[in-house]
């Protein structure tokens, strides 16, 4: 494959095409998104419709609505109409307005009136990431009628994982059964007797994706159908599906929890101008955030002034509460993501951080006692001759700024989620900041309780 990719990197779109025609849609999609858009759509253009649609069709490709968008009208339409259903509105989701009703009118009724109700639902939701390409039978056929129209219809479907058996008056789901039972089953008996007894696992069309990807997760699903209020099946969510949505959940909290809005885009194809709008509101508010430490220091102007020592240890006061908040938070967001725990388990959390916030405190204190200790011993540094009240200062501060770190820290993500907001956003250079300020408060009272009548 790499050998055949080298050698089409000299070639001409049309012989790109031809090169990359027996090719996987894996390794074709990964070799178009290394190419120029014209280079690629053209490329696009010269394969057979079959394997463009197939190619359009894989998660990986990056730039399908501009590929789309680049066709000839009637190309565009035959490829649209030959998409899945939730890559097409996919497709449609990334399209500027004027190219996007262009193309919707291209389509035929059919394909239009299902493209546009999947895009009326909310992004992130079960109906947006669903197809309607699915397998549904009437209670009253037999296991070989069943079969028999699996046979005619498996070309246009996605998957046929599962069979949803339908009433055939209303349409409403009553059971669902797998492939794999309805072919072990009695040619001549009705396709209810292959369904297991229990009630068929559905989500709504507004059920969030996470709420869907834990479900198939728990179950062990393949596929779960998504049905209305009067239980009729508009369509399913796949395991692909959930994978490539739980990818891009993932990679937008990752990204939120550097300190940082999340990329619509892949890294290489975003603008500078735009790099810099996701990036700077942040920077500034974290670098105003920080600015309130510099107004900390001051107030205690003073007693820095009278113990210069104590400056010593600012950076290493400052880093350890920042660092036991990020820890707790990066647990919670976790915790919150996989329902491990809900707002309601706020104290109780709040009551498991405490304690481990104190005994933290207290190791990272003894560390720092000793530290300091050695070195006033060993004659590496002279830290006066209050040098044990020095050591003790450090040492409580720690317990106190490690202690508050780990509580700010657990209990950002549930103020971040009670107020509506997603709690990734609740980053670790978020928490630091706010745990440098509180830091230095807590760091210098505690000095004035110690140092008061001999440094201060």
């Amino acid at each position: 494959m790499n050998d055949t990719l080298n050698e089409a990197e000299t070639l001409d779109p049309d012989a790109l095409a031809a090169e990359l025609a027996n090719e996987h849609a894996a390794d074709i999609v990964e070799r178009l998104n290394a190419e120029p858009l014209e280079t690629a759509s053209v490329a696009l253009s010269a394969m057979p419709l079959e394997r463009a649609v197939e190619v359009l069709d894989e998660p990986g490709l990056e730039r399908g609505a501009d590929l789309v968008e680049a066709q000839t009208p009637e190309r565009a339409a035959a490829l649209l109409t030959a998409m899945s259903a939730d890559r097409r509105a996919e497709v449609f989701r990334h399209l500027d307005a004027a190219p996007r009703d262009r193309l919707l009118d291209g389509l035929d009724l059919e394909t239009r009136t299902s493209l546009t109700k999947l895009l009326a639902y909310p992004e992130n939701t079960a109906g947006s990431i669903m197809t309607t390409e699915f397998v549904g039978v009437p209670a009253t056929w037999t296991v070989g009628e069943a079969l028999r129209h699996i046979r005619m219809v498996e070309s246009t479907r996605e998957t046929i994982y599962a069979i949803y058996v339908l009433d055939p008056k209303t349409k409403a789901l009553v059971k669902a059964t797998s492939l794999r039972r309805l072919i072990t089953g009695e040619s001549q008996h009705s396709v209810l007797s292959v369904c297991p007894p229990r009630r068929p696992l559905t989500v709504s069309p507004l059920t969030d994706r996470e709420d869907v990807a834990r479900l198939m997760s728990k179950y062990d699903l393949l596929a779960v159908p998504v049905v209305d209020r009067r239980g009729q099946v508009l369509g399913i969510v796949t395991v692909d599906d959930i994978i490539d949505a739980m990818i891009e959940e993932s990679t937008e909290d990752v990204q939120k929890f550097g300190g940082m809005e999340a990329l619509d885009a892949p890294y290489m194809d975003i603008g500078f101008v735009r790099m810099i709008q996701k990036r700077a509101g942040w920077l500034c508010a974290l670098f105003l955030g920080e600015m309130l430490t510099a107004s900390a220091m001051q107030h205690f102007e003073s007693e820095l002034e009278k113990a210069v020592v104590l400056t010593l240890f600012i950076p290493l006061i400052m880093s350890s509460g920042g660092n036991s908040g990020s820890q707790a938070t990066s647990l919670i967001i976790r915790a919150v993501a996989l329902q491990e725990v809900r707002l309601r388990d706020w104290w109780r959390v709040a009551l498991r951080e405490l304690p481990t916030g104190l005994t933290l405190g207290a190791i990272l204190g003894l560390v720092g006692i000793l530290r300091i200790t050695l070195w006033q011993n060993l004659g590496l540094f002279d830290y006066g001759e209050h040098w044990r009240l020095v050591a003790c200062t450090v040492g409580a501060a720690l317990v106190g700024i490690v202690t508050f770190g780990s509580l700010a820290g657990s209990m950002l993500p549930f103020i971040l989620k009670r107020i509506g907001f997603d709690p990734a956003s609740a980053s670790a250079p978020f928490v630091a900041t706010l745990v440098d300020v509180t830091g230095l408060v807590i760091y210098f009272s505690i000095a004035l309780i110690f140092l008061r009548g001999t440094l201060l």
